[in-house]
């Protein structure tokens, strides 16, 4: 047996067992930790390679009986760092996956925030011309009862119906500013519970 071969096994087996154990402990970690620990193993898988690189060389250097033993052993070594192989890349292609829905909840909740605002900018400039409409019929009727008492008798009837008509209007646009009121109380209730639900996921 080389001496030689038997140094450069030894560290592979060592090599092989720990990064083992480290892809089994990125399984259960997340961001940053993870992908410290998938740069440790990748750069473990590298050193790994090169000990397989090295025994070849020192066993096909040896006498053809004994070459023939170590490398039919180095065989047994490749797939076992293939195997190393595939499971970092599935560690890698799990965390890309979780980038990516973070990525992806990340732009459907500024969407909704977006698509929020909008709705209450336009809520906000629908209640600010209600207030308008509501100030100008407060105005029209101030001058009407003003008009009312300084009008000619034959004209009663007329104010009448006009001051009806503007207080009807004065409750529709009070019953209105409740109802839009009310939209904009359900719509930021709606706003809260979409981000908690996208946020408890």
């Amino acid at each position: 047996m080389s001496a030689v071969f038997e140094g450069y096994e030894k560290q592979y087996c060592e090599l092989s067992a720990n990064l083992s154990k480290k892809c089994a402990s990125a399984n259960h970690l997340d961001g940053e930790q993870k992908k410290q620990k998938i740069s440790e193993i990748k750069v473990g898988l590298d050193e790994a390679e090169a000990l397989i690189r090295k025994m070849d060389l020192e066993a096909r250097a040896l006498q053809p009986n004994i070459k023939a033993v170590l490398l039919a052993k180095l065989r047994e070594y490749k797939p076992d760092l293939n195997n190393l192989k595939s499971e970092v890349k599935r560690i890698v292609s799990t965390n890309l996956n979780q980038a990516a829905r973070d990525e992806l909840l990340e732009a459907e909740l500024a969407d909704t925030l977006a698509v929020s605002a909008n709705q209450r900018d336009r809520l906000v400039v629908t209640t600010e011309r209600l207030d308008n409409s509501s100030n100008r019929i407060k105005d029209s009727r101030k001058v009407m009862l003003e008009t009312e008492e300084l009008s000619l008798s034959g004209v009663d009837n007329n104010v009448g119906r006009s001051k009806k008509i503007l207080t009807n209007m004065t409750r529709r646009m009070s019953r209105d500013k409740w109802m839009i009121g009310g939209i904009i109380t359900v719509l930021v209730i709606v706003i809260a519970l979409i981000l908690y639900l996208k946020l408890a996921k």
